[in-house]
């Protein structure tokens, strides 16, 4: 179901497709389907509420939105969630909100993005950089952040390995090291680091290129299992822990960046989902070879 509603329609019409929007979800949610809504963008709905209250002469909030434009905010994603519905079979059923802001120039501080936050637990932040760079999705690891990843650390834990939760953290870290280490790079170049520091940043170059980074255009990368998600992280990282231990015994940065393997690792994730259990063990046992004879 599309609701376009453009910036040339009336603004009363620009402000009730939001409106609209959620009850269609709310329909399909009570028929017992669960029903994914994307909202773009929320923005452009605050800009229609903004103009209404202006024309109505009402008192303005900060940067001339409506005072009431946090109350409206949540009343609108609070309507997601969970239930069970009524009928002559119990079932439930759910809604999923997406919901797209557009901040003036990027600026996360204006109203609109601040009072979304407050009230969502899950924020993506997209940079236009890793868009310019044709990183897609183009998802900024750094400021992006979920409150839910407590409430599904045991389903992880069940469904697919133990040591999800260790596994994501250490790949984080790693990221945000990259991101302090950058700066030093910045200044005096990659060869003035430790060996320990450039393997470090090798290891998260695969993190982006090799795991964070999907081709939509590809059949098999397009999908990825929760299983192969993890085996794939669960690599790179091995790759990391070889290669460092490699470089405390001596061996050359410069082998470690021109292993045959890495290649391996960079296709690993075009392997369809029934070659995968074979084709990851067979990488795994390469990098342990090739690293221990670095």
């Amino acid at each position: 179901v599309l609701i376009a509603n453009t910036s040339n329609m009336p603004v009363a019409a620009r402000e009730a497709c939001v409106y609209t929007g959620i009850t269609i979800a709310e329909y399909y949610r009570d028929q017992g389907y669960d029903v994914a809504l994307m909202a773009d963008s929320t923005s452009r709905w605050a800009e229609a509420m903004r103009e209404i209250s202006g024309r109505l002469e009402e008192m303005p909030g900060e940067e001339g939105y409506p005072a009431y434009l946090a109350s409206r905010l949540a009343q609108f994603y609070e309507r997601a969630g969970r239930v069970e519905t009524i009928g002559s079979e119990p079932n439930v059923a759910s809604i999923s909100v997406v919901g797209a802001v557009s901040p003036p120039g990027g600026d996360l501080s204006e109203p609109v993005t601040q009072n979304t936050l407050r009230i969502c637990k899950v924020f993506w932040a997209l940079d236009a950089s890793l868009a310019d760079k044709r990183h897609f999705p183009s998802i900024d690891w750094l400021q992006s952040y979920s409150l839910y990843v407590d409430s599904i650390e045991g389903w992880w834990a069940e469904n697919v390995a133990a040591d999800w939760r260790a596994t994501r953290d250490k790949a984080m870290g790693l990221l945000q090291k990259e991101s302090e280490l950058q700066e030093i790079v910045q200044l005096v170049g990659p060869d003035a680091l430790p060996e320990t520091d450039q393997a470090t940043l090798e290891t998260t170059r695969m993190l982006r290129e090799d795991f964070l980074q999907q081709n939509a255009f590809d059949d098999v990368d397009t999908y990825c299992a929760p299983d192969k998600q993890y085996k794939m992280l669960k690599t790179i990282l091995q790759f990391y822990d070889e290669s460092l231990a490699a470089v405390n015994r001596g061996a050359p940065i410069a082998n470690i960046v021109a292993l045959p393997v890495k290649e391996e690792i960079g296709k690993m994730k075009y392997v369809p989902q029934e070659e995968f259990d074979a084709k990851i063990e067979e990488i795994q046992s390469a990098i342990t070879k090739q690293c221990s004879e670095a």
